[in-house]
């Protein structure tokens, strides 16, 4: 059982998702601590230069808006970050790799029922319309 639970560790996934998941609370610290420290007081609200401070009270209960502004403020760059620096490029790159041709379809769509049918079809199987084959 314990050569199985070795063999399992060190799999080339486990191993990858560890690594990401220490980057990403890395980055993810990297990312609030630039919303906190300098995009937050240039979008501040007038008055108030830290948006972790706003808050309102209704009956004696305290509640901390600002911080949910400024984990928006960190998800939204976060997520701006990953899709322009990874997503964007790894598509990129994986369109630029793309080595097989399309693949040309052999059904067409039947005038009647738009339902799937075989280009050389000569009546639709789910409405039975006459169709005309497609050379």
């Amino acid at each position: 059982m314990l050569k199985d639970f070795k063999a399992f560790v060190l799999r080339g996934n486990v191993v990858d998702l560890a690594i990401a998941v220490v980057i990403g609370a890395a980055f993810g610290t990297v990312v609030s601590a630039l919303v906190k420290d300098l995009i937050t007081p240039i979008i501040a609200i007038p008055g108030k230069s830290d948006f972790g401070q706003l808050h309102f009270t209704i009956r004696h209960s305290q509640f901390n808006y600002g911080d949910f502004f400024n984990a928006v403020i960190s998800f939204v760059s976060i997520a701006a970050a990953v899709f322009f620096f990874v997503v964007k490029p790894v598509n990129a790159l994986m369109a630029r790799r793309k080595t097989q041709p399309d693949v040309e379809s052999d059904t067409r769509d039947c005038p009647e029922c738009v339902s799937s049918i075989p280009k050389a079809a000569r009546r639709c199987a789910f409405c039975t319309a006459q169709v005309s084959p497609v050379a």
